[in-house]
């Protein structure tokens, strides 16, 4: 940080950070660390650490970040996400189901900063539908999860499947994965926006803390509703 800035709350040399987030729509800022510097990742989020009392998260690190970052003291960390303070406990839960494990580290950003939001999380991976069967045998225990985020590459037919069979709201996430004309996740985004499944909504690609904050928005109502 510069050399003023105890004076400047809230501040770093690289960033004006957004403290109020939480009061106004109950989602922290995030740390974006793609693109920045090492000491940038560090500078900022020892501010927020510093300046806030949220949660704070850090997504997309580098080797070099995270072992910088390290420093700080994370009580979390998966595929490039790390997580100080995370809130307490709210009760409500998510499901996130990747359908490879080659999409797992869209679908652990995702879990993780759910957890930072105080939500339980159960985490599902290789249930694609190549092998159906695998799908099928957990769907009992989806069903119970009050949201589910779907994460999936290919075709992105998992979303389509889960939303003919379980009828909590569904998010789905479309993964930089596959063969042929997987064309970075364009084929799996348009499939999942084309669903025959009523009611699936859809997240950018390999986006999964998109996902986990679109996920948020529907569980923190669980919290607020007396019923």
């Amino acid at each position: 940080m510069g050399p003023d800035a105890e004076q400047r709350p809230g501040r770093t040399d690289a960033a004006r950070l957004d403290l109020g987030r939480t009061e106004r729509i109950d989602l922290p800022e995030a740390v974006y660390c793609r693109s920045k510097t090492v000491g940038q990742c560090v500078d900022i989020v020892a501010a927020m650490l510093a300046d806030g009392t949220d949660a704070v998260i850090a997504t997309r690190t580098t080797d070099e970040q995270r072992l910088a970052l390290a420093a700080l003291g994370p009580e979390a960390s998966a595929a490039g996400t790390l997580v100080w303070r995370p809130r307490p406990a709210t009760g409500a839960t998510a499901a996130v189901v990747a359908a490879g494990t080659s999409d797992l580290p869209v679908a652990e950003e995702c879990r993780l900063t759910l957890e930072a939001m105080g939500h339980g999380v159960e985490l599902t991976v290789d249930v694609g539908v190549a092998g159906l069967h695998r799908l099928l045998d957990v769907v009992p225990s989806l069903a119970t999860a009050d949201v589910i985020v779907a994460v999936a590459g290919m075709e992105g037919a998992l979303p389509t499947v889960l939303g003919g069979l379980v009828a909590q709201p569904l998010i789905a996430v479309p993964t930089s994965v596959g063969y042929g004309t997987a064309f970075e996740g364009m084929t799996a985004l348009a499939g999942m926006m084309t669903s025959c499944a009523p009611g699936v909504a859809v997240i950018g690609i390999d986006n999964g803390y998109g996902a986990a904050c679109a996920a948020h928005r529907f569980l923190r109502r669980l919290g607020s509703d007396p019923t």
